[in-house]
């Protein structure tokens, strides 16, 4: 139960973010928010390459959870992801961006 209290805000809070970083940018109607599930390593990866982008790490077994949560509680995200329905170590980041803004 704790857990799923934990999550719920954690997806709030992320969401909140998603909202505040589009305003904080001047985000047009037609651009949206990219969301991914990835490694360390795809995150640095997504950083470089666009810009802004909002992370968070999560605990790979809560990862799945929270991205149906977030899914549910935002306008403009477009879902791409891969394997959050079986957790690994390696997914622990979920990962937000917009393809159209490039650094």
């Amino acid at each position: 139960m704790k857990e799923n209290k934990v999550t719920n805000y954690q997806a709030m809070v992320y969401v909140y973010d998603l909202s505040n970083c589009a305003k904080e940018f001047g985000f047009k109607n037609d651009e949206v928010w990219e969301l991914n599930v990835v490694s360390d390593t795809g995150r640095k990866e997504i950083e470089k390459m666009y810009h802004p982008t909002v992370s968070i790490k999560v605990l790979p077994e809560m990862l799945s959870e929270l991205f149906k949560i977030v899914k549910q509680h935002s306008e403009g995200i477009i879902n791409f992801i891969e394997g959050v329905n079986s957790p690994s170590r390696d997914l622990e980041y979920l990962v937000a961006y917009n393809l159209k803004r490039f650094r």
